[in-house]
């Protein structure tokens, strides 16, 4: 068996020396990402977070086969990607909702479209809908619906294709912040249950934190992964409400040191708290 053999590789994501460079006017060159090698396991919650233009939606965009790399390889459990395919689902910030069509339709479009007949037969539809809690307005149209509820229906649409790896950008960066914790704890119960793997693009500290079991920084122009933070303190907390994370002198640890890498990458402000840096640690 060859080395590159999909069956050789390991399961879950990777990103093998991963680089993206766009072509700009007069044939000069813009590295958008350089050389990122990640892992990210089976089932778990992947973050990337960082500063504005570090390359961390071009990055899930390569993940989603939206837009090719330079060099380097990306995997999803074993197969190279390199294009879109049913084993990825995305989700957006803005509202992507069908307007003519109701919740369920909407929920059902992506499963009809692959032909998934038996699929719609054993109630798939209806099963995503009741994880979502979205089955009593399943009847009704977008425009009827809160933002928090439209990006349930977002979110319902891509698991119902069954994808091994949910993309999500940003997705709950529209909502109040009532609705957005709302719509984290959803999606924790959600991805938990049904057992996948979510790599999501997030600016929020906070959200990071909450919902990343590996959290992965990325530096400024050109992004390279800088930091990869894997918050155990959560294991303490299981039961607990958000408060409890807030309070937790790990939280906040993690949080000042992020945002204090944040500002060191935006040259804004010197760190001059004494604390040990993240690059290349391990936590």
């Amino acid at each position: 068996m060859k080395t590159g053999d999909a069956v050789a590789q390991p399961p879950g994501l990777s990103f093998a020396g991963v680089t993206k460079v766009y072509p700009m006017p007069g044939g000069r060159e813009l590295t958008a990402v350089e050389d990122v090698s990640l892992q990210l396991a089976p089932n778990r919650i992947g973050v990337l977070i960082g500063p504005s233009g570090c390359g961390k939606s071009t990055l899930l965009r390569m993940v989603a086969g939206l837009e090719r790399r330079t060099c380097g390889e990306i995997r999803l459990n074993g197969r190279l990607v390199d294009g879109p395919g049913r084993d990825r689902g995305m989700v957006f910030q803005s509202y992507t909702s069908f307007p003519w069509l109701t919740v369920r339709e909407n929920v059902a479009y992506g499963v009809k479209i692959n032909g998934d007949s038996l699929m719609l037969q054993e109630g798939v539809v209806e099963h995503y809908l009741e994880r979502v809690k979205l089955e009593h307005v399943a009847d009704a149209y977008p425009h009827q619906l809160s933002g928090g509820m439209r990006q349930r229906v977002a979110i319902a649409r891509t698991l119902a294709n069954s994808p091994e790896l949910l993309l999500m950008d940003e997705p709950f960066g529209a909502l109040d912040p009532e609705t957005r914790w709302q719509m984290q704890e959803l999606l924790l119960e959600v991805v938990h249950k049904e057992r996948m793997s979510v790599l999501m693009v997030t600016h929020d500290i906070e959200e990071a934190l909450y919902l990343g079991e590996d959290i992965f920084f990325l530096s400024s122009h050109p992004g390279r992964l800088e930091a990869e933070i894997h918050p155990q303190f959560k294991q303490e907390l299981a039961g607990q409400d958000r408060d409890a994370m807030l309070a937790h002198p790990e939280y906040i640890r993690l949080e000042r040191q992020i945002r204090r890498m944040m500002r060191e990458q935006g040259k804004s402000a010197p760190a001059d708290d004494g604390e040990q840096p993240l690059k290349v640690l391990r936590l």
